[in-house]
């Protein structure tokens, strides 16, 4: 179906996790660069609202118009409270508050399905989500009878393509292929980070995002301790952060064997922006942190131990060096040697 009026209105439905939500984040420059008039806003669970806000309309930029915060897992663990039905009611009325032309749900979830339900749409609107599981994510079939178009992608489809493909069905484009390198945040907003120095942070350092919620996707500590001495022989400060205790006591491990080694306090994802701003490099397994950095364009060196590298892969910078792949681990030579490069 072709979409008749150069100003519509378009619900983008990617509630999370990070990483995914940043892969997502091309769509936005995508749909503006052809519908620079066009209406755009978002719905995300709320803890991840800060990774959109860079995004956000204001005067001399055109990115999205309104930033809808879903609070599915907060509301889930106080499923009989009065205030999260009364939370999840003012969330129906803000999301109805426009009446949508296209809704673009590239997740393929049932969560994510019933938004797209939720939503007041055009009798003729365009509700497009995916038709079938890609490898290696999830995927929910029922979230099938939601949509108006359903989209066909390959199996082995990295995220950034996949959302392309549901977008391009939806609004009936040409593919948009990797010949139009994705953006993700303003280069203005990217220089104007504030490096942020967390107390014992020493420059230069160097961030080691060790850590991911699944066990086999992590690099051997012994690895991190090797890379982190060569690091600390060359004069750079190897730092490891964490999320949780179990997370902060591996970190302290490791730094624990690395000369000048720092374990931070623990940051923010809005924090993590200025930190990433500041290191000299980011090292770091297939997790969000890590993601952050590539989108950031920062020198960045992706590790894959347990999950496909096609998948995540940054490959729109020359700052970025991707390292391993599924049930292949890299070495730590591998590590060290795309590290140096990058250095250099």
């Amino acid at each position: 179906m072709a979409i008749q009026s150069s100003s519509p209105k378009i619900l983008l439905v990617k509630l999370s996790s990070l990483g995914d939500i940043l892969h997502n984040l091309p769509l936005v420059w995508d749909l503006r660069a052809r519908l620079p008039n066009a209406q755009i806003d978002w719905v995300v669970e709320e803890g991840y609202v800060h990774l959109l806000e860079p995004l956000l309309s204001r005067e001399g930029f055109k990115g999205i118009d309104h930033i809808i915060p879903f609070g599915l897992r907060r509301w889930k663990k106080k499923i009989f409270s009065r205030n999260s039905w009364k939370e999840l009611f003012a969330f129906k009325k803000r999301l109805q508050d426009s009446s949508y032309d296209i809704v673009i749900e590239t997740q393929g979830l049932l969560k994510s399905a019933l938004v797209c339900f939720l939503a007041r749409k055009n009798p003729d609107a365009v509700i497009a989500g995916l038709a079938n599981a890609t490898q290696y994510s999830g995927y929910e079939p029922l979230a099938r009878l939601f949509y108006k178009q359903c989209v066909q992608v390959p199996i082995d489809c990295h995220a950034v393509d996949r959302s392309r493909w549901v977008m391009c069905s939806a609004l009936n484009w040409p593919l948009v292929g990797r010949s139009t390198t994705p953006q993700f945040y303003p280069q203005k907003f990217i220089n104007s980070l504030p490096e942020k120095i967390l107390p014992g942070l020493q420059k230069p350092y160097v961030l080691c995002f060790h850590s991911t919620a699944r066990e086999a996707k992590r690099w051997a500590n012994e690895n991190w301790v090797t890379l982190g001495k060569e690091l600390s022989q060359r004069g750079y400060h190897p730092v490891f952060p964490w999320g949780s205790p179990s997370e902060k006591l591996i970190s302290t491990q490791l730094a624990s064997q690395i000369p000048g080694a720092i374990v931070p306090p623990a940051f923010s994802i809005e924090e993590a922006f200025s930190v990433i701003a500041g290191a000299a490099l980011t090292v770091g397994v297939d997790t969000g942190l890590t993601h952050l950095a590539a989108v950031l364009g920062k020198p960045t060196v992706e590790i894959y131990c347990d999950s496909p590298r096609w998948k995540t892969e940054g490959y729109w910078s020359e700052s970025i060096r991707n390292v391993g792949d599924i049930q292949a681990s890299p070495n730590v030579a591998e590590v060290i040697k795309a590290s140096f490069e990058l250095l250099a």
